[in-house]
């Protein structure tokens, strides 16, 4: 398991990014709010407030002191996260996740309710339901209001953090939701004072009981101006609730976090916090223990459950010279260990941090309901005030002019619009990290749905990664140990995953390598190196053909092979050849299931390989990939990758050192967990368990949250366009009293974030459901993008599959099948070229075979000096040979 580090380009490109815990926001408007106060600081390039993490992102280079100044200003609190850890030391763990938001509001409902309830008796209990009251308020209209008014001040104070947000936000310059609660209650409990005034005064200027009544019945509203924050109350306490299961993986992950470790010292166990655990210290874990740090066993061995890391239950037996990941389960064996990583440096730690940090960043859909909510609470007081104003200019009574535009302040809901996308988001990389599926930003996890298309490199991705020596082929007085001794002594000192296959195999036969002197990688060709008084060359077709003159009998030996799938490695040594070892990758299980799935999908595959094009064609028909390119270079990978980008959205999946700047350089770059640690920390995401279908899970995945997200912008946006405008008395069938406005918007947020947490319920690895996309899916093996650092591949476009099979439909094909397999119906022939030396070669000869009649295809490449006809019937082979002798090139004969 690699570490996992996050933030692709960002700080090495951009500066610096610090996260903030920001305490005060109470809606989608405080994080705009927030938002701005902060971009206009200089230095600032960017910034990113999460209302549902209460977290702020910053990149640039502003000072803490500067930041936590603004957000100040604004009205709200700032800490940056690492001054808050130290001082919250303590509070580490689970103690760290307790919510006590929640709690807080609970009580605070809790209460509001007993005197509410007491309001609502007195206020409407024997009016309409003829219940007793006190016999000193009968027939007491004024004690009965100042009752009144007692009970909802009660109440207002209960929920006062409403009204010292709004207010405060109003004063800063940025209103909020609290705002809106604070005005609509203020403005109900204010003029029901005024009425109360009034009732005095006429009681004291001696005004019947009858019209009193009459002014108690029709325009107190004392019980609007508490039910109002009361039932904000219900709806915030319901969404803390919801928002906390959100942040259900991550929590759940956290708490997975070992708290000691049984260390090794002077001959003694010792249990030890995990804080103070050192690298390089020897821990043991007993069975049924959870590993504390990242480590490698230095003796013993046992069972290990990795579910917390890559999502899959089955135990890996690990032994000495393994490598373990913290908060992993030892199921049986004991086994001792060196620590490698601790602290934060931790795989698990990392994928935690990845988790929180791809939570705080915004999703690029999230900026549309970021502008509405920018303007949101200005708009809805405006628009109050022009429904106060209108019902008054056409002669309605203030009371009930007043009445409409409370109702609009208060059944308006800026929560939703904010919450509609960072809850989705977040749930999303919670399913995403219990399966394995890491992203590392929200932009990552919006944008994975979209790809069109995805290139995969070969080695490691889709193929195992641990080739093996399948053929010795020695050249004529060479022996086959002879051979196996030069090749190991050239291969000993590569990186290459191929130079691996031919130690494992000399060790195997027990053959010891030379030590070479003047060694070089000659980056896509080969290597080479002296032993002795002698040179050495090993590579590629092409490369050693340049070196010596290869037997024909090898060559035909190597299209044989390359036909198979396998790749040969030639070897010269002073002008001689000494013969040619083939080596052999199998592809992974899950390799087809994933190409016909992600087909299905509507996305077009393209696998990238340095491999000649019969061994890249052999290995693209049994995996089921669209497109092959073949003879990409190392650093050809890159260039490839813009040119796809031409034909729409492109994904790269890859797993080593050469990958990374194709990772970088698509859209979504996506690591096999298993590559290495540059590749992983180039890409936008991280699939832990190194399994293929996983990429197609992650695209499933990514369409499901953007779908959901739609649901929630498109509730948000409906509430408001529905229920302002009926809060306003447009439709006077259908009345909205402040009450029922603050009980629908209480509800809102609430409705929000239950729909997000449906995305639980997500089958992440079903099959056969992904819809398609539209557009063509080509099956061809094409060429790698002109450019240096790259070998010219095959460029006539393979026969395109059949419609069925473009759209994944054909109910006869099995999903094993891909658009490169199946059986081949038309006469096939390949003959030996001489003489070809560019694609302008490749094209003459190309024109030359199709005019002939019965070619209906030439697939011409002068890298293997090859062309592959696709025949519609016999044609003599002196015909083929006069074409193409007549086109100014050799002809050798058929293979």
């Amino acid at each position: 398991m690699r570490e996992i580090r996050g933030g692709k380009r960002m700080e090495k490109e951009r500066g610096k990014i610090r996260q903030y815990n920001v305490s005060g926001m109470s809606c989608a408007s405080c994080q705009v709010h927030v938002e701005k106060a902060v971009s206009r600081l200089p230095g600032v390039k960017s910034v990113s407030v999460s209302l549902l993490t209460n977290s702020m992102s910053v990149e640039g280079t502003a000072g803490d002191a500067e930041i936590e100044r603004a957000v100040e200003n604004a009205g709200y609190r700032a800490v940056p996260k690492e001054r808050a850890g130290k001082r919250e030391e303590a509070d580490r763990g689970e103690e760290a996740l307790r919510d006590r938001e929640t709690a807080k509001l609970f009580q605070r409902l809790k209460l509001s309710l007993v005197f509410l309830l007491l309001l609502m008796y007195l206020s409407m209990g024997h009016k309409m339901l003829g219940l007793p009251i006190p016999g000193f308020l009968q027939h007491n209209p004024i004690g009965l209001s100042l009752t009144q008014l007692l009970l909802a001040g009660i109440v207002m104070m209960i929920n006062r953090a409403f009204f010292l947000s709004g207010f405060r936000s109003l004063r800063h310059g940025g209103p909020n939701m609290d705002t809106l609660v604070a005005l609509g209650s203020g403005i109900s409990f204010l003029w029901s004072l005024y009425i109360l005034y009034r009732m005095s005064w006429l009681v004291s200027n001696g005004a019947q009981s009858q019209e009193l009544m009459e002014l108690y019945h029709n325009q107190l509203y004392f019980e609007s101006a508490a039910m109002i924050p009361a039932l904000i109350t219900v709806g915030k306490t319901l969404e803390s609730l919801s928002k906390g299961r959100t942040t259900d993986a991550l929590k759940n992950l956290m708490k997975m976090a070992p708290k000691t470790a049984l260390l090794e010292r002077d001959g003694r166990e010792v249990e030890t916090p995990i804080e103070e655990v050192r690298a390089g210290d020897i821990f043991l874990v007993k069975p049924g223990d959870s590993i504390p740090v990242d480590g490698v066993i230095v003796d013993g061995g046992g069972a290990v459950d990795e579910s917390a890391l890559t999502g899959e239950s089955v135990p890996v037996d690990k032994k000495e010279g393994d490598r373990v990941s913290a908060a992993t389960i030892n199921r049986s064996g004991f086994i001792r260990a060196r620590a490698t990583r601790v602290g934060e440096d931790t795989t698990f730690s990392q994928i935690i941090k990845m988790v929180s940090d791809a939570a705080a960043t915004k999703a690029p859909i999230a900026r549309v309901a970021d502008r509405v909510s920018g303007v949101f609470v200005p708009m809805v007081m405006l628009i109050a005030l022009l429904v106060l104003a209108g019902w008054l200019f056409a002669g309605q009574s203030f009371a009930f002019s007043l009445e409409r535009a409370i109702s609009v302040l208060v059944i308006s809901c800026p929560c939703a619009l904010g919450l509609a996308t960072p809850v989705a988001i977040m749930v999303g990389n919670g399913v995403g990290a219990r399966n394995g599926i890491l992203f590392k930003t929200s932009e990552a996890l919006e944008n994975a749905g979209k790809l069109r298309i995805i290139a995969l490199d070969k080695t490691g991705t889709i193929t195992e990664g641990r080739p093996e020596v399948s053929d010795l082929i020695p050249a004529e007085n060479v022996s086959e140990r002879e051979l196996l001794f030069l090749a190991a002594s050239l291969e000993k000192r590569s990186e290459h995953p191929l130079a691996g296959a031919v130690m494992r195999r000399a060790e195997e036969e027990h053959v010891d390598a030379g030590e070479l002197r003047d060694f070089r990688a000659l980056a896509g060709n080969g290597l080479t190196g002296r032993l002795g008084d002698s040179v050495l060359h090993g590579g590629s077709e092409s490369f050693i053909s340049t070196l010596a003159k290869l037997p024909p009998k090898l060559s035909e030996r190597a299209a044989a092979l390359s036909a198979e799938g396998k790749t040969a490695l030639y070897f010269e040594r002073d002008g001689e050849i000494l013969g040619m070892i083939a080596v052999s990758d199998r592809i992974k299980e899950d390799s087809a299931e994933a190409a016909a799935e992600l087909r299905r999908m509507g996305i077009s595959l393209v696998m990238l390989t340095g491999d000649n094009e019969r061994t890249a064609k052999a290995i693209g028909r049994e995996a089921g990939v669209d497109r092959i390119i073949a003879g990409v270079l190392p650093d050809g990978k890159e260039a490839v990758i813009r040119e796809l980008q031409k034909e729409g959205m492109t994904g790269m999946v890859g797993d080593g050192i050469n990958d990374a700047p194709a990772l970088a350089r698509a859209d979504i770059g996506i690591a096999i967990g298993a590559g290495t640690d540059v590749a992983i920390d180039s890409a936008d995401l991280v699939l832990m368990n190194s399994r293929l279908t996983d990429v197609s899970a992650a695209v499933r995945l990514s369409r499901a949250t953007l779908r959901n997200i739609h649901e929630n912008l498109f509730w948000a946006f409906a509430y408001n366009a529905i229920l302002i405008p009926i809060a306003a008395g447009l439709l006077p069938m259908l009345r909205i009293s402040p009450m029922l406005g603050a009980a629908a918007m209480s509800l809102s947020s609430f409705t929000v974030c239950m729909n997000a947490l449906r995305l639980n319920l997500f089958p992440i690895h079903g099959t056969g459901k992904g819809r398609s996309r539209g557009g063509e899916l080509r099956a061809e093996a094409s060429s790698a993008p002109e450019g240096p650092g790259r070998e010219k591949a095959e460029e006539k476009p393979l026969p395109a599959p059949c419609p069925e099979e473009e759209s994944g439909n054909d109910p006869n094909r099995r999903e094993s099948e891909g658009p490169l397999s199946g059986k081949e119906e038309k006469m096939k022939e390949t003959l030996k070229i001489k003489g070809m030396m560019c694609e302008h070669c490749e094209r003459h000869v190309k024109e030359a075979l199709e005019k002939l009649p019965g070619v209906e295809s030439a697939l011409v490449s002068h890298g293997s000096g090859t062309a592959l006809l696709t025949l519609g019937q016999e044609i003599p082979e002196e015909t083929l040979r006069k074409a193409v002798e007549e086109a100014g090139y050799e002809f050798v004969g058929i293979q």
